[in-house]
């Protein structure tokens, strides 16, 4: 069998968007090895047709060079002699190529910013980008394998069902190693509110998030709202939000979590556009505030707008959301549009 080498290190989001892509090539035929940091190896458990090549991502993009050189060298001593059909290194930066230069590969692909045929055409959804970037596709290809591929490997739901409609808020996140998005958030009184009015038509709340989210828990205070905040690994998040109703989140990493799975799911866009990023599948709704803004999206692709105000944000209202909540909860038999292994 024919193998593929994969090199995106990347957030949540950069990583859901490449799977449909990477499950294409191994229906074709090919054996997917993925070099990847900690931070989205969790991620990549869940499918069990994935090997990760595992990388200290804290080590390799930090402060210090010396850790980045050791770093490197423990990847390349784990690469080496390795021969694939292909290898894809689906960064910009050509420093991320340096990683796989012990790699034998008949095919090598990377981004790059002047090479039509290897960059992320503007206003294209990324997973269909690089489902014509990785498969060798001309632009005139059929998109239609570019529904979000659920996991083939979950754990049992952490948190047992009641009788309530389950709607779950993502008040924090839009974090990684390499900056902070404060502009892509929905702001958090905007969720207190939302949450409010949601637990008045007896529905289920419940915060999630990751690690360093926990400072807005304390916004909620007073609020019925059940505090899940950095509890779960992303595989007990996933077996969660498949148990949800309804998930309301912003342009973040738990919103491509969830449109791996079954719950219906309303996401807040401003800075970023959702073309580019919204899950494509049945019972998502997307709201991109700011619709009377020129600065919308301010987004370049390595980090927002200094912006104060964040109106584009700001301008999306709790009681829209709540009315875009009941819609979507209330087509539960729709077709899930989503790849099932």
């Amino acid at each position: 069998m024919q193998k593929s080498l994969i090199v995106k290190l990347g957030s949540i989001g950069d990583v859901a968007c490449v799977l449909p892509a990477a499950w294409r090539l191994h229906r074709s035929g090919s054996e997917i090895d993925w070099l990847c940091g900690r931070q989205v190896l969790p991620l990549l458990s869940c499918y069990s047709w994935v090997r990760p090549v595992v990388l200290d991502d804290r080590r390799l993009l930090g402060n210090s060079r010396v850790a980045a050189i050791f770093e490197l060298l423990r990847v390349w001593k784990t690469l080496l002699g390795a021969s694939y059909e292909l290898c894809a290194t689906l960064h910009y930066d050509r420093r991320y190529s340096l990683l796989t230069l012990p790699v034998r590969a008949r095919r090598t692909v990377a981004l790059h910013w002047n090479r039509r045929a290897f960059q992320l055409v503007s206003e294209r959804h990324h997973s269909a980008e690089y489902v014509r970037i990785l498969c060798n596709l001309q632009d005139e290809y059929r998109a239609e394998e570019i529904a979000p591929l659920a996991p083939d490997t979950l754990p049992v739901n952490p948190l047992p069902r009641d009788q309530r409609t389950r709607v779950a808020l993502v008040p924090g996140g839009a974090r990684n190693l390499l900056r902070d998005d404060p502009q892509r958030r929905w702001p958090v009184e905007s969720y207190v509110s939302l949450a409010r009015l949601l637990l008045e038509k007896g529905y289920e709340v419940v915060l999630t998030g990751g690690p360093g989210d926990e400072w807005v828990a304390t916004n909620f205070d007073g609020v019925e709202v059940d505090n899940r905040i950095a509890h779960w690994q992303i595989p007990q998040t996933l077996a969660f939000y498949d148990s949800c109703n309804c998930v309301v989140t912003h342009d973040t990493g738990p919103l491509h979590l969830a449109g791996l799975t079954r719950c219906a799911l309303v996401a807040l866009f401003g800075p970023t556009p959702p073309s580019k990023f919204l899950p494509r599948r049945n019972n998502v709704i997307s709201l991109w505030g700011g619709e009377r803004l020129a600065c919308r999206p301010c987004h370049d692709g390595h980090g927002c707008a200094d912006c104060k105000w964040n109106g584009c944000m700001a301008t999306i209202t709790p009681e829209r959301v709540t009315r875009e909540v009941i819609k979507v909860l209330a087509n539960p038999g729709a077709k899930w549009r989503i790849n099932r292994i």
